[in-house]
């Protein structure tokens, strides 16, 4: 089995306003970073024009709510992206980009190799999460932190 991730956010201006233009100018940097991490399986795309990312696939026809959908070897490919390179900086700052959600925005869950999910897919995922908690189905860092925890303490391995 291979990790799937779904973030999604709301930029605090359009994708062409000078309040996001940092953001926008890095996403081809930090999405190369991404495509070339070890473990790196496949990610949701855009048109490819340059420094638009994947900022066009856009939630409730709302040009500003963004989603970013990626799927990965194993749960390490991914900390190593998320924490360990320039993504990790601009996680830090993304109050800088975007609006503070209320509601859980983030969702991670185990897909066969092979399989691209849709964004329709992942935002159930994200429902579903929302509505239940975190489960063997949909889940969080905190969820999947825990679980490795356990893992390590029993010597079980924790990917699918």
């Amino acid at each position: 089995m291979h990790l799937a991730e779904l973030n999604i956010g709301r930029l605090i201006a359009p994708t062409d306003d000078p309040k996001v233009a940092e953001f926008m100018d890095s996403l081809d940097r930090v999405n190369g970073i991404g495509k070339r991490s070890p473990g790196f399986v496949w990610m949701m795309e855009g048109s490819g024009e340059p420094g638009t990312g994947n900022t066009e696939n856009c939630l409730d026809e709302d040009p500003q709510m963004v989603a970013n959908l990626t799927v990965w070897e194993d749960v390490a490919s991914l900390e190593h992206f998320v924490w360990n390179t320039l993504h990790s900086r601009f996680f830090k700052r993304r109050a800088n980009w975007f609006e503070k959600m209320e509601q859980r925005h983030f969702v991670m869950w185990w897909v066969p190799e092979g399989h691209r999910p849709t964004l329709d897919e992942a935002m159930e995922k994200l429902e579903q999460l929302r509505r239940n908690g975190d489960s063997e189905d949909a889940f969080g860092w905190d969820w999947l932190m825990a679980r490795k925890a356990d893992a390590t303490a029993t010597a079980q391995p924790l990917d699918r």
